[in-house]
């Protein structure tokens, strides 16, 4: 299947999700959220990790005060106070935490002529791809700080297909979060759904890993 998508030459850019996608910190956000949940006697659990999975800092902050109302300089601080901690365990990133699959298919990619953006939510984004030696790979990076709607608005795929210079029919998005699939096809591009049926069936073609995409 992936093959024929590569070969495709109507499909001329391909923008990937980067928490997921292209190397897995979910572990360090879910670290990062429960040392914060701990210190504020906040419930957080695996389940409602779960939740989080392709939103906003913000609105994933929303998902585990459920409810508690907090000024907004207190939020504020929050979010920078849980970033502080995923950033520490972001510099044990390295490219060997690059997911299996995706460096050949990236290879692939460039040696065909397509041209490959990130679209992520993660402000930190070129923090990451810096640490995983691959910044260059990509012809566009978009990450949750150029636009303002986060997903499932389509809102940031939509922009980097612009930097790409490339029409949405022209570009298909890889992604593990159901927001994201979501908000790719509400902006009519074609989708890769990486994860279970359950999260990611409702992509256009689905991998249960990215191992298994090529």
């Amino acid at each position: 299947m992936i093959e024929s998508l590569i070969a495709d030459k109507d499909l001329k850019g391909w923008i990937f999700d980067l928490d997921g996608v292209i190397t897995d910190t979910a572990r360090y956000h879910y670290l990062a959220w429960k040392k914060l949940a701990d210190e504020e006697s906040l419930v957080f659990n695996e389940e409602i990790n779960e939740k989080l999975r392709g939103v906003s800092r913000r609105a994933s902050l929303e998902i585990i005060l459920d409810g508690h109302f907090i000024d907004e300089e207190t939020i504020s601080e929050m979010m920078t106070r849980k970033n502080s901690y995923y950033c520490e365990y972001l510099k044990d990133l390295t490219k060997n935490d690059i997911l299996p699959g995706i460096m050949p298919l990236l290879e692939q990619l460039r040696d065909k002529g397509k041209k490959l953006a990130i679209a992520s939510a993660s402000r930190n984004t070129e923090f990451i791809l810096e640490h995983l030696d691959i910044t260059e790979l990509f012809d566009s990076i978009a990450s949750g700080g150029f636009v303002i709607r986060a997903k499932p608005a389509p809102d940031i795929f939509v922009h980097a297909a612009g930097q790409l210079k490339l029409p949405v029919s022209q570009c298909i998005v890889l992604e593990d979060a159901e927001a994201g699939v979501t908000g790719a096809l509400e902006a009519g591009f074609k989708t890769i759904g990486i994860g279970p049926q359950n999260r990611v069936g409702h992509a256009d073609y689905r991998f249960d890993s990215t191992e298994t995409i090529l």
